[in-house]
């Protein structure tokens, strides 16, 4: 497992992502993505032993007849990550926790942007590797899914210098992502999640409704879930500039609640919807992240 502190001060993307891409797929039995590329070809009438999960019971209820839906596989699947670019992910553990000053993030840690970046870059690295298309979507980018190694390279190139500022519009830019995947694909959101949630929400569910399949890496740091401040500190919004005063001590457990309120409605309201979720901790080593969330998939 390699420290993603250690990844984090790595400047080339091809190369971290190659670093952690290497020997992480050893063990599994199948490729963690192939088979989400079918695309629907016809109806046809039910025969018994077919799989129920084909049927389209909205048929049946209009016609009172079962059919079960036939799919054409293609050759490659489409994939879309979508980064989250919001100023909020710029925050890295550890931050600088002396009594009465303002909290300032410490630049010797990875931060949640660079992390997803690490994710992102391993992700789209695994996906072309294996001959399917991988595209990047992001506040002011868009490159769509495509084969080849020219293509990853450009990927990496335009992920390594994306930057965070502001607000991401998160459910402005899930709505295009979706929308610009020609064929039933997969999405893949990089993000906190710190936006407008039911807005966010909406637009996934939008875009599992057109037949995309929902991945989300929702990344933390440690300090965000365990609020290790004692003392007087100050906090500053990265995105709004807003600076507030608290108790670290006399603070702490009403945070701790809101945290994790905030992150079982992730949570809940993913696997409501089927999404596959994935809590990732900054301090965790990227290629156990990965590991983790691949062998999830071989489950399903």
């Amino acid at each position: 497992m390699i420290d993603s502190q250690i990844l984090g001060k790595i400047a080339d993307l091809e190369l971290v992502a190659r670093i952690v891409v290497d020997g992480l797929v050893s063990g599994l039995h199948r490729s963690p993505f192939h088979g989400y590329s079918a695309e629907f070809s016809q109806y046809r009438r039910y025969r018994p032993g077919d799989d129920l999960k084909y049927v389209d019971w909205k048929l049946v209820a209009r016609t009172d007849r079962v059919y079960t839906k036939q799919f054409r596989e293609t050759t490659n699947m489409a994939a879309s990550l979508v980064v989250d670019t919001s100023a909020s992910m710029s925050f890295s553990a550890s931050a600088h926790r002396t009594p009465g000053v303002r909290l300032q993030t410490d630049a010797s840690h990875v931060s949640k942007f660079r992390y997803a970046q690490i994710l992102a870059a391993a992700l789209a690295h695994l996906i072309a590797t294996q001959g399917d298309g991988v595209g990047l979507v992001a506040r002011d980018r868009f490159l769509p899914p495509r084969t080849g190694r020219h293509h990853l390279r450009a990927l990496l190139a335009s992920l390594s210098a994306m930057k965070t500022a502001g607000d991401w519009h998160a459910p402005d830019v899930v709505r295009r992502a979706a929308e610009r995947l020609t064929r039933r694909g997969l999405l893949i959101v990089l993000s906190d999640l710190y936006d407008t949630e039911d807005r966010v929400f909406v637009e996934l569910r939008r875009a599992a409704r057109m037949g995309h399949e929902i991945v989300l890496f929702h990344v933390m740091s440690r300090d965000e879930i365990e609020f290790p401040y004692a003392s007087d500190v100050e906090f500053a919004d990265l995105e709004t500039g807003g600076i507030v005063a608290v108790n670290g001590r006399e603070a702490r457990r009403s945070y701790l609640d809101a945290v994790a309120a905030f992150l079982e409605r992730w949570r809940t309201r993913a696997g409501s919807e089927a999404f596959q979720y994935s809590l990732v901790i900054t301090d965790t080593p990227p290629d156990a992240a990965l590991r983790k969330f691949l062998l999830s998939r071989q489950e399903k």
